[in-house]
């Protein structure tokens, strides 16, 4: 079984999913008591997020440099960013060590594509909506048309991730609001939803949307798993 190393606190709420869910599928796989080896190395979250805001992507490239580093040495055979907005460093901070990182947009492209879908809605931060780095790769990568919510929406979208689901509060209006900007995703043409914040899980799920849901974060995990366990 290779070790896997997760670059968390981005929140530690889905950070703590991230956990959860690669623990339960090596169970599901081996049996027993069975688990993962797991390295992770979780930052605070207060000080990303302030350099988020900030725009100052240098320091957080540099951030999550340090973290790969860290997991490497600690005996890491290949890497998670448990994040979507944090992708935005990931060429960076695959290129800083010599085990592999997992990008989060890959899984979730070939599972998109998989089922058959072309052209998807796109929830997340403002950062993965509005920035290239993430609709540039499942463009590029899966042929993948890529809708946004509208600018009023998007922040809307953005804001129940910093002032709740990173805390950990669930809110039953921002349940509603996001259902409502979903359906006017597919009015739009959307014939799915990528989940493209890792803490949106905690808030909708299929019941909550009129087309197929994907979450990143258990697409993600679940990808950690295969490779973690692929030499069976």
């Amino acid at each position: 079984m290779k070790t896997i190393g997760l670059i968390g606190g981005m929140s530690w709420e889905s950070s703590a999913q991230y956990y959860r869910i690669i623990n339960q599928g090596v169970r599901e796989r081996l049996g027993g008591v069975h688990s993962a080896r797991i390295l992770m190395f979780s930052v605070d979250f207060a000080h990303i997020e302030r350099l988020q805001h900030d725009g100052d992507w240098a320091s957080l490239t540099a951030e999550m440099i340090d973290a790969a580093k860290r997991l490497e040495r600690g005996g890491a055979d290949f890497l998670l960013l448990c994040t979507n907005t944090m992708h935005r460093t990931a060429d960076e901070v695959a290129a800083s060590v010599s085990i592999p990182l997992l990008h989060i947009a890959d899984p979730t492209g070939e599972r998109v594509r998989a089922a058959g879908y072309t052209r998807v809605g796109l929830l997340g931060t403002a950062f993965t909506m509005e920035q290239t780095f993430y609709k540039d790769r499942l463009l590029s990568r899966f042929g993948l048309e890529v809708l946004v919510p509208d600018e009023t929406d998007r922040s809307l979208v953005h804001d129940v991730i910093y002032r709740e689901l990173v805390a950990g509060r669930v809110n039953d209006a921002s349940r509603r609001a996001y259902r409502e900007i979903m359906a006017r995703l597919v009015e739009r043409g959307a014939q799915a939803i990528i989940m493209g914040c890792t803490e949106i899980m905690l808030l909708i799920s299929e019941e909550d949307c009129f087309v197929p849901l994907f979450d990143t974060t258990t697409i993600h995990a679940r990808a950690a798993i295969a490779r973690a366990l692929d030499d069976r």
